[in-house]
């Protein structure tokens, strides 16, 4: 997290990847990392989650909002990361860091899972860019997901899963911390 110049160089000559987990590094007060530096460098960065003790939501959606909005408190006007740059960290870094080829855009011949968010709802009202809007006041839930050429998530509810028995059933198992 607090590297200087040498140890991201190192980082680029040693193709060394990483994982960049913003909102346990915000929640935990650990600083900003230097991840335009990192880029400007030829370092491979993926977007993150940590577990529980760190990230109480796990949720790569609000890992590139918080990496957004930290970007734009830590870094200077004209270095600043945008909205595509913190979506790219979450599909193409990602895939870079783990080393695949075959994944990380919307491609022929690769692998895709497919999210897609409705931009028309009051959330997005005074968006002027939709990826932008997404980035910043997400996450919001999924309008459809398709797994594997398989869909999970059609508008807006699982299709194999029952939401509210599942709600009800992790209800019942946190009333046990509270004994």
């Amino acid at each position: 997290m607090h590297l200087d110049d040498g140890d991201i160089a190192r980082f680029a000559e040693t193709g060394t990847g990483v994982a960049h987990c913003p909102t346990s590094n915000l929640r935990l007060g650990a600083g900003v990392a230097p991840i335009r530096g990192m880029l400007d460098a030829g370092v491979r960065v993926g977007l993150g989650v940590d577990g529980s003790a760190s990230n109480e939501r796990g949720d790569l959606a609000a890992s590139r909002s918080s990496r957004r909005c930290s970007w734009r408190a830590a870094e200077a006007a004209p270095r600043r990361m945008t909205a595509r740059d913190a979506l790219r960290l979450g599909t193409r870094g990602g895939a870079a860091v783990l080393g695949r080829d075959d994944l990380g855009s919307l491609e022929p011949g690769r692998s895709a899972d497919l999210a897609v968010w409705r931009t028309d709802g009051l959330e997005l009202g005074g968006a002027e860019d939709p990826v932008a809007g997404l980035i910043l006041s997400g996450p919001h839930r999924v309008d459809r997901l398709v797994v594997s050429g398989e869909d999970v998530v059609r508008e807006g509810r699982l299709v194999r899963a029952d939401e509210e028995a599942i709600s009800q059933e992790h209800r019942r198992q946190a009333e046990k911390f509270t004994e």
